[in-house]
């Protein structure tokens, strides 16, 4: 038996849906078997599992007060302090999976960074997570669980959130650019691919990161997405122009598309080394430019 936590989630409907026959739980706050808020309960579980992949959490906004960075503490470790609790009452499961980010490392530039990389995140989400991370990692520890942690760069799929999202609505819109020619290049992966490993993952345990490994840029992946909703390959604005529009957006505030922050990085690379997850699983990902389709 299988407990899937954020099934109705964007990763966790790829995993709900990869799973296919198997025996499947699934938990989240308004669908699923158990309809828990793991933030301020302790679910009660009615059977033992084997399995358990903890996809839910808070990501995808910027916080603006200190109330919403709270909120990812809330979310992303007091949630996990409450689901392990939920599973030491029904009956330790054998592996414990949980869906982390290359959040954790702090990074907003670098290239092929890998999983021993300092953990120095300062946003109110990366350090979430790696508290998350070390919840999990000592809980599993102290109870002869198999863990797995896995670091997740941007996510593909149809109808994707965060970043991508927004990119394929300025797209659709007509207002992205890229910059300096969008050379910049990105970690990504397939949320399918993600949840194809999990079993394999499943078995041996461990810190990984994943990504498509050929980490497309800003200027391919705008093309790909411009092809697929009929629309002209996105323009190109030089630096200079684009650093005066920065300042200009750091002047105006947040309604502005983009101030000196958002434009470090659309020009920064910022890769992630997945090669221990090709050496010990096995990690054979499709490129996202060849398999990447924005609708369902």
């Amino acid at each position: 038996m299988i407990l899937l936590t954020g099934s109705s989630g964007f990763l966790g409907k790829a995993i709900l849906a990869e799973m296919g026959t198997l025996q499947v739980k699934t938990l989240s706050r308004t669908y699923g078997d158990y309809q828990v808020n793991l933030q301020s309960e302790v679910p009660h579980f009615k059977e033992q599992f084997e399995l358990v992949i903890h996809a839910a959490g808070k990501a995808h906004s910027v916080p603006r007060t200190e109330r919403e960075k709270q909120d990812f503490f809330d979310v992303n470790v007091a949630g996990t302090a409450n689901l392990l609790k939920g599973l030491e009452n029904s009956g330790l499961p054998k592996s414990f999976i949980f869906i982390s980010s290359v959040s954790v490392y702090g990074k907003e530039a670098g290239i092929q960074i890998n999983e021993n990389t300092s953990l120095l995140a300062t946003d109110a989400y990366g350090k979430s997570k790696i508290a998350a991370e070390t919840l999990v990692q000592d809980w599993c520890d102290q109870n002869k669980v198999i863990c797995t942690i896995l670091r997740l760069p941007l996510l593909a799929g149809p109808n994707p959130p965060g970043n991508l999202k927004s990119m394929i609505k300025g797209i659709g819109s007509g207002y992205y650019f890229n910059i300096a020619g969008g050379k910049a290049k990105k970690s990504i992966v397939l949320a399918d691919d993600v949840a194809k490993i999990l079993p394999a993952v499943a078995k041996v345990g461990g810190v990984f990161n994943l990504t498509d490994r050929y980490h497309p840029n800003f200027s391919e992946l705008s093309k790909l997405i411009a092809g697929q909703l009929d629309k002209s390959t996105p323009l190109n604005i030089p630096l200079w122009l684009a650093k005066l529009m920065a300042y200009a957006g750091n002047v105006i505030g947040s309604k502005s598309p983009i101030d000196i922050k958002k434009l470090n990085k659309m020009i920064s690379e910022l890769t992630f080394n997945d090669d221990k997850a090709v050496a010990t699983l096995g990690w054979n990902p499709r490129p996202v430019l060849q398999s990447f389709k924005i609708k369902s």
